[in-house]
This record gives C-alpha cells, structure tokens and sequence, in this order.
C-alpha cells in the first residue's frame, strides 16, 4: 500500500479521535479523492454515527465504505443495470472484507451490546478517556480505511 493511502488510514483515526464519528471520520479522509471538501463529506455521513442515528444497526465505519464505493464506482444513470451491478459487487466486497476481520458489521454486536437500540435513544456519548476505553471503534475505523486503502491500491495496480 502506498504511502499516501496510509496517511489516509492515519487521517481517519484521527478524525475519530477529534469526535467525529466512525463514518464521518473514514468518509473524510478520502473525500478530496471524489471532489468533495471536508465540510461536505463531514455532513454526508453525518447520520451514520452510532450505527446509523445511533440505533446500533450498521457500523457507521462499514457505512462509511459504501458510501466510499458509491463515490467510487456508482452509476448515475437510473437504467445503468451494470453500473448497478459493478458497485453492488465492490460493495458486497467490502463488506465482506470487514466482515471477516471484525467478525460483524453490525454495530450493537461489534459493542458487545444485545441487539439495536430502539428509536428515542439519540444523545450522543460524551467523549471521554472511558469511552475511547470502552469501546472499539477507533480500530473499525482503521479497519475500514485500511479495507478502503486496500481496495484503491488493488484497483490502482490492476489499472496499469
């Protein structure tokens, strides 16, 4: 993996570090690639925080990689089947990737939690040295950039 797709595994902990969330932070730091500033990409992932609307569903760092692979590889035409197809497929992909490193995608289950939170539980957790403690989050945020950096450098070498 090159240098630069490193430095952007490196970006996206340390945005989860500052307080953005899982997505945000990864969705972040490879947003210039795409022509989207940080501010954009900061609120295009915005809702994917906490599993999606912290309900626990979805890592917001796996969110995080499909966003990615839209960016990356979507189709916009609405009758493009395999465009469709295509991205489904590098999405599919990815997430099998972080599925087999992390052993789930699902946030509650990566936190060791029963099952989704119900609707109504949306205040976000305070940051605190307990809470980087507690949680794993910062290294599924490296894990999907890392998965993302990986993918950019496979498609990289094939394209040569």
């Amino acid at each position: 993996m090159t240098e630069e797709l490193e430095r952007r595994v490196e970006r996206a902990v340390d945005n989860f570090m500052q307080g953005y969330g899982c997505c945000q932070s990864v969705v972040a730091a490879y947003a210039d690639l795409y022509g989207l500033d940080d501010t954009m990409a900061k609120r295009i992932a915005a809702g994917f925080g906490g599993g999606v609307g912290r309900m626990r569903m979805m890592c917001g760092a796996v969110s995080a990689l499909v966003i990615l692979a839209g960016l990356d590889c979507g189709q916009t035409e609405g009758s493009d089947r395999e465009g469709k197809s295509r991205c489904y497929k590098v999405v599919q992909e990815l997430l099998e990737e972080s599925k087999a490193a992390n052993g789930s995608i699902i946030c509650a289950e990566l936190l060791g939690l029963k099952g989704p939170v119900a609707p109504g539980n949306y205040v976000a957790s305070e940051r605190t040295r307990e809470y980087y403690k507690q949680r794993p989050c910062a290294a599924k945020v490296e894990s999907a950039a890392r998965i993302f950096s990986q993918y950019l450098d496979r498609k990289s070498r094939q394209e040569d």
